[in-house]
């Protein structure tokens, strides 16, 4: 089995728990982590812009990637979002079987 960090980012509020909610009840993800109050500066339309953002760090398995890729896509308020995988190349087995176990459905 093949795991991975996958990083998002909100606006600052009540999107990142409202994102993290509706991954968790469809079963895309084990865990989700918000990371608040980050500032964020980038290239947006031709201008560096920034934005005060929180950052969601979910654990989920690889193969459930492009479920999750969609369902972010589809909820988010943002034009453009950031969802970015990560693989995992390690880590302790025992939380790794859980993380495996809670995104199955049934």
């Amino acid at each position: 089995m093949s795991f991975c960090v996958v990083l998002i980012t909100a606006p600052k509020g009540a999107e990142p728990k409202r994102l993290a909610r509706l991954l968790l009840q469809e079963k895309l993800v084990a865990c989700v982590n918000i990371v608040g109050g980050i500032d964020s500066f980038f290239w947006w339309k031709g201008r560096i812009d920034t934005a005060r953002e929180s950052l969601l760090v979910a654990k989920t398995s690889r193969r459930l990637l492009s479920k999750l890729i969609k369902a972010v896509k589809a909820a988010h308020s943002y034009e453009v979002c950031e969802v970015i995988a990560l693989p995992i190349a390690a880590g302790n087995s025992e939380y790794l079987r859980w993380v495996d176990r809670s995104c199955r459905k049934g």
